[in-house]
């Protein structure tokens, strides 16, 4: 079962740019895993790939006019501020976890938050003020289901897939980086982590008949202390052309709507390629 988990955070202390990076928000989620689950936390601090929970960048929550959270658009999202975050700033963090023993085991984090607790963040400490896993008007990137309802509630009739990458987005071929969202790649992403940690295992022939149809993209560089790689953010629409079997058009559809959990290309567990079908 897929969760994507939004923690709602508020720094006790100003937060520098230069821990506001993938590898800083890393390091916190493995101290938060750490703290129910010491094992665990080296287990996941050693795996080098297909890594079974995905990150996002530490979002400043905006307040509207009337002090209410403002609804989230898709592609508000940054992978880094530009500015330190002052104290007593709200944010939020999306955790995503692929597979049902991890959050399992990660049960009494959730349960037991004790809001006073505060935890690390490079050289600041912030506080878990509630963890959100169903979607809210203005928090879209809150949810949960099982891979079986993912595939079932899924479309075997709709051929559009309008996915919106909300941060840099990049894959490796060969020995190097590429930041085209072809939809061979993109889907070749999804389809890997689905077969992964769904008991439903769909064919790699079924992305043959997917092809762009419309795209409105542009470069991005993220960067951190150990690299600079260059991403795509922005919207592209697939169709599924020509004669398709109503059951590959369902799985086509439940791969574009498992992105919201598995995120799409390199270092998800770092902030890069957070997608949401829109």
């Amino acid at each position: 079962m897929p969760y994507s988990l939004v923690l709602n955070l508020l720094p006790c202390s100003p937060i520098s740019q230069q821990h506001l990076s993938g590898r800083h928000l890393h390091a916190l989620f493995l101290e938060l895993v750490k703290s129910v689950d010491s094992n665990l936390s080296k287990i996941l601090h050693q795996q080098s790939t297909d890594k079974a929970f995905t990150l996002s960048p530490l979002q400043i929550l905006k307040i509207s006019p009337d002090n209410r959270p403002s609804k989230l658009t898709q592609s508000s999202l940054q992978l880094q501020s530009n500015r330190p975050i002052p104290a007593g700033t709200p944010c939020w963090w999306r955790v995503s976890l692929l597979d049902e023993k991890l959050f399992s085991r990660l049960m009494q984090l959730w349960l037991n938050i004790n809001p006073n607790q505060p935890w690390q963040l490079g050289g600041s400490q912030l506080q878990i003020v509630s963890i959100l896993s169903n979607p809210q008007p203005n928090q879209p990137w809150a949810g949960f289901t099982s891979y079986s309802d993912l595939f079932e509630q899924s479309s075997d009739t709709k051929r559009q897939l309008k996915l919106q990458f909300c941060t840099p987005t990049t894959f490796r071929i060969t020995k190097y980086d590429s930041a085209l969202p072809t939809s061979e790649l993109v889907f070749k992403s999804l389809l890997r982590r689905w077969n992964q940690y769904s008991e439903i295992s769909f064919s790699e022939e079924i992305i043959e008949p997917i092809y762009p149809s419309f795209f409105e993209i542009k470069t991005e560089v993220a960067i951190d202390s150990r690299s600079k790689l260059i991403g795509c953010i922005g919207t592209v629409a697939y169709q599924i052309l020509g004669e398709v079997e109503p059951l590959i058009i369902q799985q086509i559809n439940a791969l574009a709507d498992f992105a919201l959990y598995a995120g799409v290309g390199r270092k998800t567990p770092m902030g890069m390629g957070m997608v949401r079908r829109i």
